[in-house]
């Protein structure tokens, strides 16, 4: 496999690809993010992750492949982002409670040299159990969710938060290990096919 960048400062998502032993190095993208409207489309992510990935070409000076993601908590077809602060984050975990919602990541693998690229998106529902306020409130005191969409990080919450979760877990955090190693495998087939074609056309 050609050299792979990652296109993102999560902490989490490079923890994901060192435990599924991939290895990478972080470089930044000069896109910056924006959301025009809030109704969720598997589309209008993706288009995030692309973005991200093609921001990240001019920070690059090899072959190689570039991988960004786009992680969105969706309730009702209603995308929720980062909260802006305590009483924000509030009023989103308050619209979780008791409810099933979607985390969606949208990964975009693009290839330095050709720029041909692979889009996937993985989707994990989680439901929540009941929440009081002062559950709630314990919770965003104490981890300071402000950095992530829907206002949690399902690996530190507490006991008693999540009744169920269907899918990818590792999804929920930031990135599906799974999806990324299918993403290689795909555009490196891409790749090997386009490669074969043109060498038939030189024949």
């Amino acid at each position: 496999m050609k050299k792979l960048f990652l296109a993102s400062k999560s902490p989490r998502r490079k923890a994901i690809l060192e435990k599924a032993g991939i290895k990478f190095s972080i470089i930044n993208s000069d896109y910056d993010e924006e959301l025009n409207d809030k109704n969720f489309s598997y589309e209008k992510i993706e288009t995030l992750a692309k973005n991200k990935a093609f921001g990240a070409l001019n920070n690059i000076k090899e072959a190689s492949f570039v991988l960004s993601a786009d992680t969105v908590v969706v309730l009702d077809n209603h995308i929720l982002t980062k909260p802006t602060d305590f009483d924000d984050a509030l009023i989103i975990l308050k619209s979780l409670s008791g409810k099933e919602h979607q985390v969606v990541t949208s990964l975009c693998l693009l290839d330095f040299e050709t720029r041909k690229y692979i889009l996937k998106s993985t989707t994990t529902k989680v439901e929540f159990n009941y929440l009081t306020e002062q559950m709630i409130t314990n919770y965003i005191d104490n981890y300071k969710p402000f950095d992530k969409a829907g206002a949690y990080g399902i690996q530190e919450l507490p006991v008693g938060f999540v009744k169920q979760v269907k899918g990818d877990k590792e999804n929920v955090i930031g990135l599906s290990s799974k999806s990324v190693i299918s993403a290689i495998r795909q555009l490196e087939l891409l790749l090997s096919e386009s490669q074969e074609k043109s060498a038939c056309l030189q024949d």
